[in-house]
């Protein structure tokens, strides 16, 4: 990969004073759309494990899946990218169907920045973006930026329209560098990671209602539970669906957090599948519909607090559904939720 290619017409510190931070955010719709095609979503974390800090798992059975949380280990970066202008970078495959034209794409990333370090604020911001095959890009965030402090954290999250990128790509690994996280040691931890939503159009595919919604709402000892609704659709009886969800400094192991999902006024349905188990949805996983997702580099199974997953809705989708009530929940110290993207069978 060369060097950085700037593409945007804002400098830095003006397009960060542009879009301002807000400590909480209220999910709001970012995109929808009923068309034939469908939603896909690449991912990956940006720090993991160095060497243990007391944790009775080692950091090499944590990162293959083991029990560990980010409070546990000196936690570094992952740098994949052979730069030595970057100090942070990793890659995931965007698999889209052959046919398929992008119509829209959303890049939200995050983490923690405090820890052994505190890292400035002011390049919460931006990151560096490459194609497959291509230069990296400066992205900057073009919506208000959730930045949340305490309980030894500083959280945020960011995200960017990107669709211009994507539409011209050629297939392969996307790759994302310098997310603004710190690292090193401390009882909180630190996390970080990046997550690509794409919308697309294919006149194969079934009708479906697309729909991504953003922002930045935490959970905490003080508040442990928030629900929003995602109305105005048409989903049939016994449609099949799928919701993913990214969220930050989810700890695997902690059993004490849940996910679900009421279909109007029906009971709620846990989201659970074999990557996320039932009392333990936000558990640092990158996975499809319980299965961990293939062309990542560096494919940590434990992401050690950060999430990004995809759940099959057909357990909640049997006799169709006008809205959806999204619930999470927290029996422990928390977690942020930053992005929401919905994909189901549409009505004709």
């Amino acid at each position: 990969m060369s060097s950085v290619a700037l593409t945007t017409a804002l400098p830095h510190a003006a397009a960060a004073a542009a879009v301002g931070e807000a400590s909480r955010i209220p999910f709001t719709e970012r995109y929808r759309a009923v068309q034939h095609g469908g939603l896909v979503r690449t991912a990956n974390t940006s720090v993991t494990c160095e060497s243990t800090a007391g944790a009775k798992v080692p950091c090499a059975d944590a990162k293959a899946g083991a029990k560990g949380t980010n409070g546990d280990y000196r936690m570094t970066y992952i740098d994949v990218d052979e730069d030595p202008n970057t100090y942070n970078s990793s890659q995931a495959e965007l698999k889209l169907p052959e046919n398929a034209t992008v119509s829209y794409a959303r890049l939200y990333w995050g983490g923690n920045l405090r820890v052994g370090e505190q890292k400035p604020v002011k390049d919460n911001g931006r990151v560096l973006f490459a194609e497959p095959g291509g230069q990296y890009k400066e992205v900057l965030a073009d919506t208000t930026i959730g930045h949340l402090s305490g309980n030894g954290f500083d959280a945020y999250s960011a995200s960017a329209d990107v669709t211009d990128i994507v539409k011209d790509a050629n297939p392969g690994a996307f790759t994302v560098a310098q997310i603004n996280i710190a690292k090193g040691h401390s009882a909180a931890g630190t996390w970080g990671g990046w997550t690509l939503v794409v919308a697309y159009t294919d006149q194969t595919a079934p009708l479906r209602e697309l729909a991504v919604w953003d922002g930045f709402e935490s959970l905490s000892a003080e508040r442990r539970s928030y629900a929003l609704t995602l109305d105005g659709l048409r989903i049939p009886a016994k449609g099949s669906g799928s919701l993913g969800v990214v969220a930050y400094d989810g700890d695997r192991g902690s059993g004490r957090n849940a996910l679900s999902v009421r279909a109007g006024r029906a009971a709620a349905v846990a989201l659970h599948d074999d990557a996320n188990p039932a009392d333990d949805a936000m558990n640092s996983t990158i996975a499809d519909a319980g299965r961990p997702v293939s062309g990542r580099q560096p494919s940590y199974r434990n992401t050690l607090g950060y999430d990004s997953d995809v759940y099959d809705l057909r357990p909640v989708l049997g006799n169709g559904a006008e809205e959806l009530t999204v619930g999470f929940g927290t029996e422990e110290e928390g977690y942020h939720v930053g992005a929401l993207f919905l994909q189901a069978d549409a009505s004709r």
